[in-house]
């Protein structure tokens, strides 16, 4: 399963061409795609204006929605900030560490444009989707 970051999903809906995005548009009907309540929070909170809501909960549709949360994950994700934390390596927002540990602890690779979550993929396993620059077909 490969889950998808917020920072691809608003430049996959908005149109934006790279890598990641295209990587998404081949293979969002060949494989099954999923994302976290968390990302699905932050994509709806990101519309520009309420009409928005609908279409973007339509594109998302055929996506797998894991709900995220809990106290078993919240603390595994304080540990993963901290064991970075004392690697030198401060993560900028408390949501990456969740959508990173979800990934870590369900065996899940993530899609993503933020590189928060290179040092989880260095550092603490996290499977990563590199996509490969290709032109915009």
């Amino acid at each position: 399963m490969v889950i998808v970051d917020t920072s691809v999903w608003v430049d996959y809906l908005n149109g934006v061409p790279n890598a990641e995005t295209t990587w998404l548009r081949v293979q969002i009907n060949r494989q099954v795609i999923g994302l976290t309540d968390l990302v699905l929070c932050e994509v709806l909170q990101g519309l520009r204006d309420d009409a928005a809501v609908g279409p973007t909960r339509q594109a998302l549709a055929g996506c797998v929605v894991y709900r995220s949360g809990g106290e078993d994950l919240a603390v595994a994700s304080a540990l993963n900030y901290r064991r970075l934390r004392a690697a030198g390596i401060t993560i900028r927002k408390t949501i990456d560490c969740l959508i990173a540990t979800f990934c870590i602890e369900n065996d899940h690779a993530l899609l993503h444009r933020d590189r928060d979550f290179d040092a989880f993929e260095k550092r603490l396993g996290l499977k990563v989707v590199h996509a490969v620059e290709e032109p915009y077909v």
